[in-house]
């Protein structure tokens, strides 16, 4: 692949719909990638899955998909939030996982291109969407990461 991948990441709290939207518009992102495992929890505000999908359309034209593949499973979740556990074990269980789902030969490397992984988290550092960003640039090699 000689194609280089802008693909870039995004979480939804702590940020008003204007701030979200806006940023998505300036980093010029014609796809989400929603990578929660639950998309469509009433905590999500302007970010539940039907709400975003319909936002995103009307607002800056950008089309949304939902790929549980790139989720961590709910033990990994919970081991991580619900039991206070720690970030490395979290990132070495999910790392193992994307392993195992083998998502570098699932994902097509189009479909990446001018998206933006997005999940709840604020910012990247504690975020499975650096992971998953991360790990497709290790594999592929030609990805530049933005996290907005």
């Amino acid at each position: 692949m000689n194609n280089t991948i802008n693909l870039s990441t995004i979480g939804f709290t702590k940020k008003t719909a204007k701030e979200f939207f806006e940023l998505l518009q300036k980093a010029k992102v014609k796809r989400i990638i929603d990578t929660r495992l639950n998309n469509i929890s009433q905590l999500a505000g302007f970010a539940k899955r039907n709400d975003l999908q319909y936002f995103l359309k009307e607002i800056a034209n950008i089309d949304y998909i939902h790929l549980l593949d790139l989720s961590p499973t709910q033990e990994i979740l919970d081991d991580y939030k619900k039991k206070k556990g720690e970030w490395s074990i979290y990132e070495q269980k999910f790392r193992e996982l994307m392993v195992k789902r083998e998502i570098e030969k699932k994902l097509d490397p189009d479909l990446l291109q001018d998206s933006c992984l997005l999940c709840s988290e604020a910012k990247p550092h504690y975020c499975h969407r650096r992971l998953v960003a991360e790990y497709l640039r290790d594999h592929w090699g030609n990805i530049n990461i933005y996290h907005l």
